[in-house]
């Protein structure tokens, strides 16, 4: 599968810089790329990163033009140099098998055209499944889903009963959309589950990460909206309205009842109290805990999470404790010595003082 710069320039539709006819066997990320190898870079620190270059060829921004280096130029690093990945490692293409033997498959499911229900798969009753869509190992759908077109369900992940999946969407292994919600009360002494009457409503192109939850809503439906991409290990509790093209990273845990706007980016374990109300495009910053609504477009960061500006005012406020400690410590030993000196000196005026005569 080798290839000379020129070839991929041509593939990538770039512009070669340097010797054009070196020959490229494989492409790896900067950290892995030797001899033989083309990598890529890309970011203000481009010059830095080129500093230990080990590979035959980079590629590289349009505008940059680097030193010494032989490279393609391209309009989209990323974009370029996922062409070339695949170049050199071909996607390994699934055959469609139709509806395995193996597979447990409802007589009262609906399947469109092209599904695939892959071994010890279940489908339940009344499941629809949209043309295109294929169901991996492992899987169960349980009665009354609604599966759109082209909808990818990997092995192992759990779809209760009535959940909705849009077109296009992706759910991995392990995942499980509709699980009962963590609501309770309290009778009798003990805990009563309440009701779990809801379902989870997925939008079309919807991504769901693998070991990831999207608990049913109490009465009605748990949403998440169009587009929105969620992250492996991330807990969405019953109730919860998600907007369009949301970005939920991993460990994210959302309470119930919480809405989103959209274009919401929540980062790494931000925490979200139930009953609140993140405005469209704020970003959480990662371990964010957040307690209030948070307004349209704010950047939140800390524990508990406030505007981007406060809280790093307040931590470099933090970062100056120990300087400020010492110097209290200072100005305490000088308010000693001051006062001991005062202390000193009254007892030296009461000693110099004569004796007064008591009056008749």
């Amino acid at each position: 599968m080798q290839a000379t710069l020129a070839e991929l320039g041509v593939l990538v539709d770039g512009t070669v810089v340097g010797d054009d006819s070196l020959v490229i066997q494989d492409a790896a990320i900067l950290r892995d790329a030797g001899p033989g190898h083309i990598t890529l870079v890309d970011g203000d620190d481009t010059d830095r990163k080129l500093a230990d270059f080990r590979a035959t060829a980079v590629l590289v921004a349009r505008d940059f033009v680097p030193e010494g280096v032989p490279a393609i130029q391209v309009d989209d690093v990323h974009e370029a140099f996922a062409q070339i990945v695949v170049h050199f490692h071909p996607r390994r293409q699934l055959r469609r098998i139709g509806v395995s033997p193996a597979a447990s498959v409802s007589p009262s499911a609906q399947l469109g055209d092209d599904v695939d229900v892959h071994p010890l798969a279940s489908v339940g009753d009344d499941v629809v499944i949209g043309s295109g869509s294929t169901i991996h190992a492992g899987a169960h759908v349980m009665a009354g889903c609604r599966i759109g077109e082209q909808v990818t369900i990997f092995p192992g992940a759990v779809l209760y009963e009535d959940t909705v999946v849009g077109a296009r969407s992706i759910i991995h292994g392990g995942a499980v959309l509709g699980a009962y919600g963590f609501g309770y009360g309290f009778a009798d002494g003990q805990h009563v589950l309440s009701a779990q009457l809801g379902n989870v409503v997925l939008g079309a192109d919807v991504e769901i990460g693998a070991d990831s939850t999207v608990d049913r809503g109490t009465y009605g439906p748990t949403v998440i909206g169009e587009g929105t991409k969620i992250d492996d290990l991330v807990m969405v509790a019953h109730n919860c309205q998600i907007g369009r093209h949301n970005m939920l990273c991993s460990q994210v845990g959302i309470a119930g009842s919480t809405t989103t706007g959209d274009y919401v980016v929540m980062a790494g374990q931000v925490g979200v109290r139930d009953h609140v109300h993140i405005g469209e495009k704020a970003v959480l910053g990662a371990m964010a805990g957040i307690i209030n609504d948070v307004p349209a477009g704010a950047c939140m960061i800390g524990i508990p999470a406030t505007p981007e500006r406060e809280q790093k005012i307040k931590l470099a406020a933090l970062s100056k404790l120990p300087e400020m400690r010492r110097q209290v410590k200072k100005l305490q030993a000088a308010v000693n010595r001051l006062v001991e000196q005062h202390e000193v000196e009254d007892d030296s005026a009461q000693r110099d003082d004569p004796p007064r005569r008591a009056v008749a």
